[in-house]
């Protein structure tokens, strides 16, 4: 059954050297650190979920303990986002139609998020599509399967960018900033903790 639906891909290897010696996706969202929260989030939507870390043995990887997820190392990871997306499109089983991709520091992201992106996928399976706030594209991203050879061609920490603008993402609307909000400073994620409802 997984098959007939598009993966789900966290990135989750980077190094967060903005954060100062402090972890970005050990910092606690909802009562768990980030990245277990997201995934959480992303698993509930019945998507298979695939994260890339490091190594399988930085503590990324157990804040996953127990959830039933795909653990992709990037041993390459220092290259930049590029090493990431390669790993993980290279994880996913064959005939995955799809693969919905985010950065891990993206607190705001719901299993609805996550949701919308899918059923966009399923309204036009061969466009890309993009989450976005208003008119300012974000995160998630959808790519569907006749693009994952460009994806493994990447280099370098441009990300998807180039595959982007060669193929433009439609633009798929998310709650208010849930596309946007990414934290990389401690000064990032004090702000944002002082704006959650107690």
């Amino acid at each position: 059954m997984s098959q007939s639906l598009p993966a789900i891909l966290i990135l989750a290897a980077g190094s967060a050297t903005r954060m100062r010696g402090a972890d970005k996706l050990m910092q606690a969202v909802a009562g768990a650190p980030l990245l277990a929260t997201l995934t959480r989030r992303a698993q509930a939507t019945g998507a298979p979920v695939f994260v890339a870390l490091p190594d399988l043995g930085h503590p990324r990887a157990g804040a996953l303990d127990g959830m039933d997820v795909t653990r992709v190392p990037v041993p390459d990871a220092a290259e930049g986002m590029a090493a990431s997306l390669r790993a993980g499109v290279r994880a996913l089983p064959e005939g995955t139609p799809a693969v919905v991709i985010t950065p891990a520091d993206m607190p705001e992201l719901t299993q609805e998020d996550f949701a919308t992106l899918l059923a966009a996928h399923a309204a036009a399976p061969e466009q890309t599509a993009r989450g976005a706030s208003g008119s300012r594209p974000g995160h998630p991203v959808l790519f569907p399967r006749a693009l994952f050879s460009a994806l493994l061609r990447l280099t370098g920490d441009e990300g998807g960018r180039a595959v982007l603008k060669a193929h433009p993402p439609r633009l798929i609307p998310l709650p208010d900033a849930h596309a946007l909000t990414d934290l990389d400073t401690p000064e990032a994620w004090a702000a944002w903790r002082a704006m959650q409802p107690d």
